[in-house]
């Protein structure tokens, strides 16, 4: 037994020893990023190219021969690339969190863009800050979002170059790690482009210098193809009949059966078409400068040695249209021209030269990043890594089974924030809020026993209160109980001297008090109870209560309609519609009310003869509904007619003149048309400003002289203190904003009269309410080629441009569908349609309709990788035989093949020269 003990204490070492070093071979392994375990210590570097509003429809990528030579035949184009959002600002937000807008909540170039919120919820969780805290040496030069004021550097980066505001290529301000830098227009020392190549190239170099073995995560963010189209000296003169623009939907207007913007625009004018042929070509000139930069990137990675340990990705924030449905230019569209951007990825282990079919978003970015760096991907990340797809087919041994990779084939295309919906008689609710009437609102408070009570209880704020026309109303709480008892028990008659103000020892001519004993005994009950209490009325207060009496005879013409409504809404104290006047020694009230009725529609329209107004005209003291008998017809005609703008005027018998010169110009015509509706939006600017005033004047209304509220606190006193709190309306107290949210609202109303005077000082006439347009003119581009063909407006989108769309590509499938948020749909199926010419959901059926939407609103309320990227059900759209949902399961099973791209056919034979 003793001989056998040894071997066997041998064996159990030995099983040990080789556990342990399984599990820290396994360790280590997860460690280490995916596609670096072969390598040592070596993490690859990453270097992100990005263009702005670079499209791939229009063939700008045909422009760019170095870049294609360099990212198509040594790396992978992926061919379905898209964007989520065809806007600046949202697209660049998801591209540094990897999220959707709606989770971002960047919905359009100035709705929360690098916003306060901003700043705090997502800034802290872009994939610079992930990379930077692994030990990456983290860099951003050029554009980085449309509202950066240049204030700070955004956390995550060692090295910040970051340009403020949007793009430009000359007279631009930098914030170089956190000091602005204002640049002129001297080239190439302050051309952007070649300022952002040289800076990043420099930066890396210097880096491998200092720090050989740390990667380098590399941001290089172009204006380049951006407005103003400022071309490098040696490039205006490219590309002189540049075409590629000309697609089968250049010009293809009207579109009737498109949504509300489409509709509108109508098909382009000679001086439009050729802004189209020149702004194609200064696009494709800035370009050219881009494509030498990609190049001297490569060219410097070669020479560092760092060529093969380093991802370049090649990509834009969204597309670009020029003349496609009759639309100048712009963006913003769901359109395949505005989410089509062209994608390269080219690194360790990329197979060169090939096209791969997968649906790659903007929003797999930075989950690839992530994974290249080999670290953990958030949860909360919509997008997915790319990686997976990229993965060379190794030969596998027959204890390995290769699992097919599911991908996506379907995304959401979102734009623009989320509108209020009009319900209840067109009253504007939010989407969030109870969309109950508010009638029905009150209604069900008055059901709460707390309101049905008078205003007897102690600590009782609200009371439900019904009024002359049976509505329920809720009216606050003032005064003691018992004083309330007293007024529900008395008769309006009796009831109706405590409306009246009661004025100080100084203005005593409009009070009558008939007995000197009673005043004596309220001023001294009053001087009583203000000595019992610690509470002492306001000064200048006059807690007495006088007597007033009312001549009998005229009782009945004091008590009209609307002043016993005003009786029964004693509480909320409403004076201004109500005067005293003292006649004869009788005190009578005035409805102001009733003057007002009186009135004609402009005091001016009727002329009574003398002595025809009747009894209560001669207590008005307004005199202006008549014409004294001395006046001549010269001042009758200048009174009767009301001059509103310099050339039209309004007549006694409620008609318009105006000059002869409106009825016989057509532009004349417009331009009046155009002014008047200027001021018309300046007015309804100066009331809401009004309107906001008299709210704040309401809030912080004077405290009034309450005399029962003095002696209502000093008798509850002790009892009244557990019921202190907020005297908020029921119906406010959800209602209370933020006061972030107020102030960004209070900026963006700000913004809009800044834009309105802006354009009445600049006598603009382009501008339309509710539209985004643009004017064009000989001065606009500073480099050559120059505009000389005049000034001209165009309107490119409307502030009903807000949808939210499904686009889905499988091998049964290839459609875009689309709800706005006007109600109207688009379906558009591009087996059929490549260019979405016709709008087909009229040839859809219900229930795919139905299925359709479902589909749509997950989309919508996505949250995360595993909720965001879906394989899309099965659908029966018609025409052609589709496959069974069960073979369309097989076809997620199956991968998609890997194409090898030919060297000219791609994107069409690359350029061999830019003359055109």
């Amino acid at each position: 037994m003793a001989s056998w003990g040894l071997p066997a204490r041998l064996l159990v070492l030995l099983g040990v020893l080789a556990l342990a070093h399984a599990s820290a071979f396994l360790s280590g392994q997860r460690l280490k990023p995916r596609f670096q375990r072969d390598r040592r210590n070596i993490r690859p570097n990453i270097i992100l190219i990005l263009t702005d509003d670079q499209d791939i429809e229009l063939g700008s990528m045909q422009a760019m021969n170095k870049t294609r030579r360099i990212m198509e035949q040594g790396g992978t184009h992926f061919s379905n690339a898209f964007v989520t959002t065809p806007m600046c600002c949202p697209s660049r937000s998801s591209m540094l969190t990897g999220k959707y807008a709606h989770n971002h909540n960047t919905y359009t170039n100035n709705e929360n863009c690098s916003s306060p919120s901003w700043q705090a919820q997502h800034e802290p969780r872009t994939f610079g800050v992930y990379l930077n805290n692994t030990g990456y040496r983290t860099a951003f030069f050029g554009k980085y979002l449309n509202e950066y004021n240049g204030t700070y550097v955004p956390p995550g980066w060692r090295e910040w170059v970051g340009m403020v505001k949007n793009s430009r290529f000359y007279n631009y301000t930098i914030c170089r790690n956190g000091v602005r830098e204002k640049h002129g227009c001297e080239y190439p020392k302050d051309y952007l482009t070649d300022l952002i190549t040289n800076d990043s190239i420099n930066y890396f170099r210097a880096s491998k210098r200092v720090y050989p073995h740390r990667p380098i995560l590399m941001v290089m963010s172009h204006a380049a193809p951006h407005g103003p189209e400022d071309a490098a000296p040696q490039y205006t003169t490219a590309f002189p009949n540049a075409s590629q623009h000309i697609t089968p939907s250049y010009n293809y207007a009207p579109n009737p059966d498109k949504h509300w913007i489409m509709r509108y625009t109508g098909s382009m004018k000679p001086i439009h078409m050729e802004f189209t042929n020149m702004l194609q070509r200064k696009r494709l000139q800035t370009l050219l400068s881009v494509d030498d930069s990609v190049e001297k990137v490569y060219n410097m990675l070669v020479e560092t040695g760092e060529l093969d340990n380093t991802y370049v990705i090649y990509t834009a924030d969204h597309g670009y249209h020029i003349g496609q449905f009759g639309l100048v230019k712009g963006k913003s569209m769901p359109y395949e021209f505005d989410i089509r951007v062209p994608f390269y990825i080219r690194g360790p282990n990329v197979e060169a030269g090939t096209i791969n079919p997968h649906m790659v978003l903007n929003i797999d970015l930075a989950p690839t990043i992530l994974d290249i760096a080999g670290v953990d991907i958030p949860p909360d990340m919509d997008g997915k890594s790319i990686l997976k797809l990229l993965d060379t087919d190794r030969q596998a041994n027959r204890f390995q089974f290769k699992k097919g990779k599911v991908w996506r084939d379907s995304f959401l295309v979102e734009r623009g924030k989320l509108l209020h919906y009009k319900v209840n008689e067109g009253k504007d609710v939010a989407q969030e809020e109870n969309f109950l009437p508010k009638y029905q609102r009150v209604k069900d408070l008055c059901q709460r026993a707390e309101y049905q009570t008078p205003c007897e209880q102690i600590g009782q704020k609200w009371q439900c209160v019904e009024d002359s026309t049976g509505k329920l109303r809720l009216y606050k709480c003032k005064g003691m109980s018992g004083s309330s008892t007293m007024r529900k028990n008395q008769s309006p008659s009796s009831m109706k001297p405590q409306l009246y103000q009661r004025s100080s020892s100084t203005t005593t001519t409009t009070t009558t008090i008939t007995t000197s004993s009673s005043t004596s005994s309220s001023s001294s009950s009053s001087s009583s109870s203000s000595s019992s209490s610690s509470v002492t009325p306001l000064e200048g207060c006059d807690c007495r209560l006088p007597i007033y009496r009312l001549n009998p005879f005229k009782k009945g013409k004091m008590l009209s309609r609307k002043k016993l409504k005003a009786l029964k809404s004693y509480s909320r104290n409403r004076f201004a519609r109500a005067v005293t006047m003292e006649m004869g020694g009788d005190l009578y009230a005035v409805d102001l009310g009733d003057l007002d009725r009186s009135m004609t529609p402009r005091n001016r329209s009727q002329n009574r003869a003398p002595g025809s107004q009747d009894e209560e005209e001669e207590f008005s003291g307004m005199g202006g509904g008549t014409v004294p008998p001395q006046t001549n017809s010269n001042s009758l005609a200048l009174l009767n007619s009301i001059k509103v703008t310099h050339r039209c005027s309004i007549l006694a018998n409620d008609t318009v003149k105006c000059d002869v010169g409106l009825y016989k110009s057509l532009q004349a015509w417009k331009d009046h048309k155009l002014h008047i509706d200027h001021e018309i939006e300046t007015l309804q600017t100066k009331i809401k400003n009004l309107r906001e005033v008299r709210g704040h004047l309401k809030k912080s209304r004077p405290e009034e002289c309450d005399c029962n509220k003095y002696i209502y606190q000093s008798k509850f006193k002790s009892k009244l203190r557990k019921y202190k709190g907020d005297r908020v309306h029921p119906f406010r107290k959800a209602e209370k904003k933020d006061k972030k949210q107020w102030l960004l609202q209070e900026q963006k109303r700000r913004k809009k009269m800044r834009k309105l005077l802006k354009r009445l000082r600049n006598n603009d006439t382009c501008s339309m309410p509710g539209l985004t347009c643009f004017t064009h003119d000989n001065q606009h581009w500073a480099t050559a080629p120059f505009w000389t063909m005049g000034p001209f407006c165009a309107c490119t989108s409307a502030n009903n441009n807000t949808y939210w769309c499904l686009r889905t590509i499988n091998e049964t499938h290839n459609f875009l569908f689309c709800e706005f948020a006007t109600g109207f749909l688009e379906f558009f199926d591009l087996n059929i349609d490549p260019y979405q010419l016709i709008n087909a959901v009229n040839t859809l059926d219900r229930h795919v309709l139905n299925e359709l939407h479902i589909q749509l609103m997950e989309l919508r309320g996505c949250k995360g990788h595993k909720q965001c990227n879906p394989r899309t059900r099965s659908l029966d759209l018609g025409g052609k035989e589709r496959s069974s949902y069960d073979e369309y399961r097989q076809f997620h099973r199956r991968k998609w093949p890997k194409v090898k791209k030919p060297v000219s056919k791609s994107l069409g034979q690359i350029w061999e020269g830019w003359e055109g």
